[in-house]
């Protein structure tokens, strides 16, 4: 996975559980610890649950990081 795989699952799991926390909140149902956002749900035998959510974070996390670093240039 590499550095950069691991800092992008990182950040897109931040992403997620920060998105998550405040829709759930708002939606009164029930939250999800940091640990599934960054590893997928416990006791999930689902190949969604085990590879998926490490693609998704990755994809947010790249997605987060190009629009900070746009803005950041930009200004």
């Amino acid at each position: 996975m590499g550095i950069g795989g691991f800092l992008f699952d990182f950040i897109g799991a931040i992403v997620r559980f920060l998105y998550g926390t405040i829709w759930r909140t708002i939606a009164n149902k029930p939250k999800f610890k940091f640990s599934e956002y960054l590893n997928g749900p416990e006791n999930s035998d689902d190949w969604f649950d085990i590879a998926g959510h490490s693609f998704v974070n990755r994809i947010i996390g790249f997605i987060t990081l190009a629009f900070l670093l746009y803005v950041t240039v930009t200004l």
